[in-house]
């Protein structure tokens, strides 16, 4: 039996003889199936193709958790470390023995958790890596789990993840798209792990969100609204995106965003013609 990845996500699937004719997550409208059609691969693939770990420090406590070449969506995993515990944000896709070794010199893993179903990465294959820690999913997004395992639990709104560590269902993207909020992050300022709930724009200095990023579909102003209420309780200064930083300020960079947002897709700015 086999652990396939999707070649185009990088989501792990059922332990099977072969491959799934399709992955669900990419034939949704929110991602995509390459022209070149659906192909699976699987770690040891991956490990002779040539992909390894890269893990970099971000801040005190933050680390990154990347795969080089790029794999999949090629989203950054995240390891926050707590007193009492560390949570792996969005792992990658692909896992080895070097990884494995890497992050438990820095404490190991003791929860597992992403934003959405695009990057869940090999959640469980990281998960039995640490001794089955739990993997949290939101239980919003339950029907997108490609590789059920009694690792999983499933949670709703808020999750205390650990002591300033909270799971915040903002919605979005996917019915449970979440954010991590770290209180003691930016030298106790706070931070934001956001995934592609809130994504960072090329400028770095904005943010946006989506039902689709690949394919522009947009969300309607009551979706904008909800994902503005549920973070509104919490003070960061922050945000870490799937892919980039927005170092300071990150506040009012969401909330100016947001606003812009909505001014938009309401009509209330006239466009160039009409000026």
């Amino acid at each position: 039996m086999t652990i396939w990845s999707c070649a185009t996500c990088a989501i792990e699937h059922a332990d099977t003889e072969h491959p799934p004719m399709t992955c669900a997550i990419c034939t949704d409208e929110r991602q995509f199936v390459p022209a070149s059609g659906q192909r699976w691969t699987t770690q040891a693939e991956l490990a002779a193709d040539g992909y390894r770990g890269v893990i970099t420090q971000l801040e005190p406590d933050l680390y990154a958790v990347d795969v080089v070449p790029e794999l999949g969506i090629g989203q950054r995993g995240l390891l926050l470390r707590t007193p009492d515990g560390n949570l792996l944000w969005e792992p990658p896709g692909f896992i080895d023995d070097a990884m494995i070794a890497a992050v438990r010199e820095l404490g190991g893993v003791d929860v597992i958790s992403a934003s959405h179903p695009h990057l869940t990465g090999a959640s469980i294959q990281w998960s039995h890596a640490f001794s089955s820690v739990p993997v949290l999913v939101a239980s919003a997004d339950r029907e997108w789990i490609r590789r059920p395992d009694p690792v999983i639990e499933l949670w709703n709104d808020t999750h205390e993840v650990f002591a300033g560590v909270t799971l915040v269902q903002c919605g979005g993207h996917f019915a449970g798209s979440s954010v991590a909020h770290w209180s003691a992050g930016s030298d106790g300022r706070g931070v934001l792990l956001t995934g592609n709930t809130l994504a960072i724009g090329a400028d770095r200095t904005s943010v946006s969100v989506m039902r689709s990023y690949v394919n522009r579909i947009p969300l309607p102003e009551r979706a904008v609204r909800r994902i503005m209420s549920a973070i509104e309780p919490y003070a960061w200064d922050r945000l870490y995106g799937a892919f980039s930083t927005i170092d300071a300020g990150a506040t009012a960079v969401v909330g100016s965003s947001l606003d812009r947002y909505i001014t938009w897709t309401r009509g209330d700015k006239p466009d160039e013609a009409a000026m």
